[in-house]
């Protein structure tokens, strides 16, 4: 039997996720204060998650949930189009992708929370 190949966290990726983390944006910060610790009903969220060659800004692995944060970069055709590309990636390994702006995080965190929670508390 094949050994599967490992996809999360990968090495190469490893100083590009730590320098992220280091170096967050004020939006990543702020919704990180709500997720971390399991104080999102009791789940565990990672920061600046690697799947891939995908880097996530947040995902909990027990809900395969990844969260985007998205500032004005992300508007541009191209920047667009790599995200419809992660997204396929992610949908085939079964991982689904929530983006919100980050101003919504300081305008209304207690909506993206619930948000994030409609996610979780879903039944299939």
């Amino acid at each position: 039997m094949e050994k599967p190949k490992r996809i999360n966290n990968l090495t190469y990726l490893k100083s590009r996720r730590r320098d992220l983390r280091n170096n967050g944006t004020p939006a990543e910060a702020t919704l990180w204060k709500a997720l971390q610790k399991k104080q999102l009903d009791g789940k565990k969220f990672r920061r600046q998650h690697s799947i891939g060659n995908y880097i996530l800004d947040f995902y909990c692995p027990a809900e395969r949930l990844g969260l985007e944060l998205d500032g004005d970069s992300h508007y541009s055709p191209e920047c667009n189009e790599y995200d419809q590309q992660r997204a396929a990636f992610l949908a085939e390994l079964g991982i689904k992708i929530i983006r919100f702006e980050n101003k919504m995080v300081f305008e209304n965190l207690e909506g993206v929370l619930e948000e994030i929670r409609k996610y979780i508390n879903k039944e299939d």
